[in-house]
């Protein structure tokens, strides 16, 4: 198995792919947009290279599907697989979309459910309930709108707390619905802890109780103080202006708090 580096802002190198291509190489596989910084990948142009070797191609579009267009044929893509929880259908139900000519061993042998590939007895309810969500989901005219609530998001934040917080994952080519953000010399953990009525994730996950620094952000090459402090916001269809202005205003009281135990603000240490 060959990894590929990723640049400063999450996105692979299409040269990269194409010179780690060899004789043996079977499958290539490259998720659609990342799950933590929203980044969204070369998808068109690694399907080029992997049709010009005649090599399989896969992309995980969990992440982008109901955010994004993510048309088969225009990604080039033999297989791609989607996550319904993603996109409001419920959780336990996803799929995979192969194209017609693309042969795959069946995941469990025994009886012919789901063409041979998946022996067992599928669940009507969440199959129909994903298939709903899928035609919701087609509509793609509600993600404008959030992408200028995640706008104003970075912009009030940036405000609020100028170089003290920085952007992770690209500008531009970046999920509608996405942002993280990393407060430098803080624990993105203890922010959170802080403010449990807003619900985010950290861009760092507690082993053994020690904290590590996501793979994501080391492989962007986010310094570690920058890279604690991480925090991804995901704005959905329902998200409001109030919920963002709301969100901020609580991130500067936890953060205000935060500081005058540590003394960070000159006052006396409490």
């Amino acid at each position: 198995m060959t990894w590929l580096p990723v640049d400063g802002t999450g996105r692979i190198d299409p040269d990269d792919l194409r010179r780690a291509i060899t004789a043996d190489t079977i499958l290539i596989s490259v998720m659609h947009a990342n799950n933590e910084v929203g980044t969204i990948q070369p998808i068109e142009a690694c399907g080029t290279i992997a049709r010009e070797h005649g090599i399989a191609f896969h992309t995980d579009a969990a992440q982008s599907v109901g955010k994004i267009l993510t048309r088969v044929d225009e990604l080039g893509v033999d297989m791609l697989t989607i996550a319904g929880h993603k996109f409001h259908a419920p959780k336990g139900i996803g799929a995979l979309y192969i194209r017609d000519g693309t042969k795959l061993e069946p995941l469990i042998h025994g009886a012919g459910h789901e063409a041979g590939r998946r022996a067992g007895t599928e669940s009507a309810l969440l199959t129909t309930a994903l298939g709903q969500a899928c035609v919701l989901a087609r509509d793609l005219s509600a993600m404008g709108r959030v992408k200028v609530l995640r706008d104003h998001f970075w912009a009030a934040l940036r405000q609020r707390f100028g170089t003290r917080i920085a952007l992770n994952g690209h500008l531009d080519e970046r999920l509608p619905n996405t942002l993280n953000v990393s407060f430098v010399g803080q624990a993105g953990a203890e922010i959170l802890a802080a403010i449990p009525e807003v619900a985010a994730s950290t861009g760092s996950a507690c082993h053994s109780g020690r904290v590590e620094l996501s793979p994501v952000l080391e492989a962007m090459g986010v310094a570690p103080e920058g890279g604690m402090g991480a925090i991804r916001f995901s704005l959905g269809r329902y998200t409001t202006r109030e919920d963002i202005d709301t969100v901020v205003a609580d991130l500067a009281r936890a953060l205000e708090n935060k500081m005058k135990w540590s003394g960070i603000d000159g006052r006396r240490r409490h």
